[in-house]
């Protein structure tokens, strides 16, 4: 395996830390990582905040397996709890171990380091590789699958939502009519189908199948539903003046986010009501005033975090209960 310092970078590493602290700085904290992935957010969270306990969420196996080790090396192991979930079992997972409120939570949205840069399950179109693309290798989907079984229309629409690509349709009729002759199996195969089907004239800068694999990445993991479904469980779980803190690496999992968040930031009532009641008062108190973005210098260090935008609120007042279901709601119609 490679050197899991040299691969993991993580990304505004002191902006996340400089935002989850502060809700750690009482005994006997705790804070939940949703996306564990190598563990270099979580290792900055636990020595920031020498009280706190952390649970550790993730989906892929064999991170969770490097996550718990590097805790251990760091001797940081008995204020780490390794769960093996996926993020929108926010709720079980806090069931497991007892727990019912927690003063932080954090999201690293996207691909790990260890997914980008280990290539045998398909994630990145640089490496020829089978196309699975499963975060959770216990799940059956997989991104052949998908390419294999879904209709035309289907097909189309996932890459126009979720890779937002031009090209939708005449990508996905491509794909279709080759499955008799050369069922798409690899990386390779797929991106030869967009190169020849994209006209070179009409093509954005870098691979012209980057959106294509972004939109089958979403779909195999069901990434902004579970977003969607996530985000108001980690709200009823907060402590008062707890804290949710995201980073977001493309415009729909932002969008998630920000709706999200800025519904929780204002006033819920017609304009121009003399008196505000209490249960129509802003619950959430923005703390970072929009999105925070990786500024030059970050980004030369580390070019992943080109994309990046850093959003988070804290707890301040009781959240309606009709406001959180009328989000998830959405969120479920939006997945």
């Amino acid at each position: 395996m490679t050197d899991l310092n040299a691969i993991h970078q993580p990304v505004l590493l002191d902006e996340c830390v400089g935002l989850v602290a502060p809700a750690l700085a009482h005994g006997d904290a705790i804070v939940v990582d949703c996306t564990l992935g190598l563990a270099g957010h979580a290792i900055a969270f636990l020595k920031s905040s020498p009280g706190a306990h952390l649970i550790g969420i993730d989906r892929d196996e064999e991170a969770l397996e490097l996550a718990t080790e590097r805790m251990d090396q760091e001797g940081l192991s008995s204020r780490f709890i390794p769960v093996h979930a996926a993020f929108d079992d926010f709720d079980e997972v806090l069931e497991s171990q007892g727990i019912e409120h927690v003063d932080a939570a954090f999201m690293d949205l996207g691909l790990s380091s260890l997914q980008i840069d280990e290539t045998s399950r398909g994630f990145s179109y640089a490496h020829d590789a089978p196309l699975d693309m499963r975060m959770d290798t216990t799940q059956t989907l997989t991104a052949a699958e998908v390419l294999a079984s879904y209709s035309l229309q289907r097909l189309t629409s996932i890459f126009r939502e979720y890779g937002e690509e031009r090209f939708s349709r005449p990508i996905a009729r491509a794909i279709v009519e080759s499955r008799e002759s050369h069922p798409l199996q690899t990386s390779k195969d797929l991106n030869e189908l967009v190169d020849a089907t994209v006209p070179k004239s009409h093509r954005p800068a870098g691979n012209p199948a980057k959106r294509v694999f972004q939109a089958l990445r979403i779909e195999v993991n069901g990434e902004l539903e579970k977003l969607s479904q996530t985000l108001p469980q980690i709200a009823t779980h907060l402590n008062m003046h707890g804290r949710i803190v995201v980073e977001s690496y493309h415009s729909l999992e932002d969008r998630t986010v920000k709706r999200f968040m800025t519904a929780g930031t204002r006033v819920n009532v017609p304009r121009g009501l003399p008196i505000i009641p209490e249960e129509a008062q802003p619950y959430f108190k923005d703390l970072t005033h929009g999105a925070i973005k990786a500024d030059d210098m970050q980004i030369e260090e580390n070019p992943r975090s080109a994309s990046v935008r850093l959003r988070a609120v804290e707890l301040i007042r009781h959240i309606p209960e009709n406001a959180l279901k009328e989000y998830e709601e959405h969120g479920k119609e939006r997945g």
